[in-house]
This record gives structure tokens, C-alpha cells and sequence, in this order.
């Protein structure tokens, strides 16, 4: 079981003038984990807004990983990316090329995502689109990592699992 926050960047939503169908999907998705959502927030597409609030919930130490939705498009407002980028230490690059790759399989404008992840002290941050049938078709593509992916970051561990047979063990 790990903590998480979900973050959705949408003018429109900050506003009260549109009900946030993809942060649900998160939460939906996450619960197929077990995990446990304990900051949810909506917010504009400001990066300044983004970043502070990034950091803040990744260095308050209660999140394992923090979902963002929306603004990763080419719009001019699409400013999350830019927003990661300026708060995390390290990318994770993987995880943002697997959901492009997989998803341009049923969407072919799924390559013109911008989304990126990273890593913000033991906080991992992936950004997802605004989209709730792309939020749910890039969960799917990343979900069974997550976990694993905060065990390492955590520090639980730290070295891939040793062969279960000789013959795996030759193969390498």
C-alpha cells in the first residue's frame, strides 16, 4: 500500500465551470492498488501555482506519488511539464515513453503528449493527459510498476531479484 495525491491542472475546473471526470479516474485506478489518496486538489494551469504546489506535497512527506492530469497538451496554457521539470531532481523518462508508445496504438495524437516523470526527494510525480479515456489507457500502461517503483525509491529495495533457476541464471 503506498500514499498518493492527485493533482488536476484544468482552468476550467478551478473554476467550477467543469467537473473533474479524470481526477476520479485516477482515484479509480489507484484503488485497484490499494493504494491510499490522501491529497486531492484542483488547480490552474499556472506554472508557478504547479510547481509550488508539487513541492510542496512531495517535500511534506505523507505522498509516495502524486498524479497530476491535464495540461500536458501543446496548447499555450500547457504548462505541467514545464512545471515537473522545474521541482523534481531526477526524470524517469521511462514511464512517460511507455504510456506514449502504448497509447499511440489506439490514439495516434497520444505522441503529442508532453507528459513527463520524475522524482522529487522520495516522491515519485508522474504527469498524466486531462483526458479521462487517456488518463485510464496510460494507467493501465504504468500501473503495475508504480509499486515497485516506490519501493525503490523508498529504499526497500535495492537490487533486482536474483534468478529463480540456473538455467535463468546462464541466460545472462
Amino acid at each position: 500500500m503506498f500514499t498518493a495525491g492527485i493533482l488536476t491542472i484544468s482552468d476550467k475546473g478551478w473554476q467550477g465551470q467543469r467537473y473533474d471526470k479524470s481526477g476520479q479516474v485516477v482515484r479509480d485506478s489507484l484503488s485497484l492498488l490499494g493504494s491510499n489518496v490522501v491529497k486531492y486538489e484542483i488547480i490552474p494551469d499556472e506554472v508557478d501555482v504547479i510547481a509550488s504546489k508539487l513541492a510542496e506535497w512531495a517535500d511534506g512527506g505523507s505522498l509516495d506519488v502524486i498524479l497530476t492530469s491535464g495540461g500536458t497538451g501543446l496548447a499555450r496554457r500547457d504548462v505541467t511539464p514545464e512545471a515537473t521539470l522545474s521541482v523534481v531532481d531526477r526524470v524517469v523518462p521511462g514511464l512517460t515513453e511507455a504510456m506514449r508508445a502504448e497509447t499511440f496504438k489506439v490514439t495516434p495524437s497520444a505522441i503529442l503528449s508532453r507528459a513527463v516523470s520524475g522524482v522529487r526527494g522520495r516522491c515519485l510525480i508522474i504527469n498524466l493527459p486531462g483526458s479521462p479515456k487517456a488518463v485510464r489507457e496510460c494507467l493501465e500502461v504504468i500501473l503495475p510498476v508504480i509499486p515497485h517503483a516506490i519501493e525503490i525509491i523508498k529504499g526497500e529495495v535495492t537490487e533486482h531479484e536474483a534468478p529463480h533457476s540456473e538455467a535463468e541464471a546462464n541466460a545472462d
